[in-house]
């Protein structure tokens, strides 16, 4: 075995070793798991049983349609946890104690994204059992029913990098409440991802067309079936949901995984 091969290969045990070490944390603590499994469920039923009666949407009834956005929503709402847990570790001195250790200087990130993937994929398992209880299902044939939940997955390991650069950056976990907030719920509301875009004034409706979450939840309706609501006259991003949503995923960790990575270096310098 080369010296490479060697190296990675230990470099992926140290990661999976601190992947179960933060796992095991969310078996101490299951309310850790909250914002992937009772927020989603609370989402849908609210939603769906709240406004599924006043909200009309053309070529389908609203349950459906509800659940793409749902799914974006949740997964782009995952920023919050690994960037409170990288945090977290950063800011109490953790990384300090792993460092004595004899392992890889990376794993400590990677398993930070390997527990909170697996935390992602969850909450999509969560969100699928309750889109099912409310009328929802997949229209599609296998092939692009695969193809919606590799996106979701897609999606969740870009906005699990979105959150690793904000835990690296703040230097509180009060920070990132505030941060995340501020930033994802323009990007979630102002999107259609619970209202179609046509019933929006133009100015939030032109920025709706243009926002990456609306993209996303367009995408994820159309590969599996569900009514898209789409104007006939919408901008590109809309007629190309899933071209644009591959593309938004690219650009976001082409820019996160390498500034995540710098910061987190600038931060653990000796």
């Amino acid at each position: 075995m080369s010296a490479l091969a060697s190296t990675a290969r230990l470099g992926l045990s140290d990661s999976l070793v601190l992947a179960r070490r933060n796992l095991a944390h969310v078996r101490q603590i299951p309310e850790k798991l909250i914002d992937v499994t009772v927020q989603p469920l609370m989402f849908v039923l609210l939603f769906a049983f709240v406004f599924g009666g006043a909200i009309a949407v053309p070529g389908g009834n609203y349950h459906e349609y509800l659940m793409g956005g749902i799914f974006v929503q949740t997964l782009v709402f995952g920023v919050m946890g690994p960037a409170t847990s990288m945090a977290n570790d950063l800011t109490e001195g953790v990384l300090d104690r792993f460092r004595t250790l004899p392992m890889a200087r990376s794993a400590f990130l990677v398993g930070h994204v390997l527990a909170e993937l697996a935390a992602s994929m969850l909450g999509v398992l969560v969100m699928t059992v309750s889109g099912l209880i409310v009328g929802w299902g997949i229209h599609t044939d296998v092939a692009h029913a695969v193809g919606g939940f590799g996106l979701l997955a897609l999606i969740a390991f870009a906005m699990l990098w979105v959150g690793m650069l904000l835990g690296t950056l703040v230097r509180s976990t009060d920070a990132v409440t505030g941060i995340v907030f501020i930033t994802i719920f323009p990007l979630t509301f102002v999107a259609n991802a619970f209202v179609p875009t046509g019933t929006l004034p133009s100015v939030l409706q032109t920025f709706a067309e243009w926002n990456p979450v609306s993209a996303m939840a367009a995408a994820i309706r159309t590969l599996f079936g569900n009514p898209t609501a789409t104007p006939a006259d919408a901008a590109w991003p809309l007629q190309h949901p899933v071209v644009s949503s591959l593309i938004w995923c690219a650009l976001i960790l082409a820019v996160t995984v390498p500034l995540a990575i710098a910061a987190y270096r600038r931060r653990t310098e000796d």
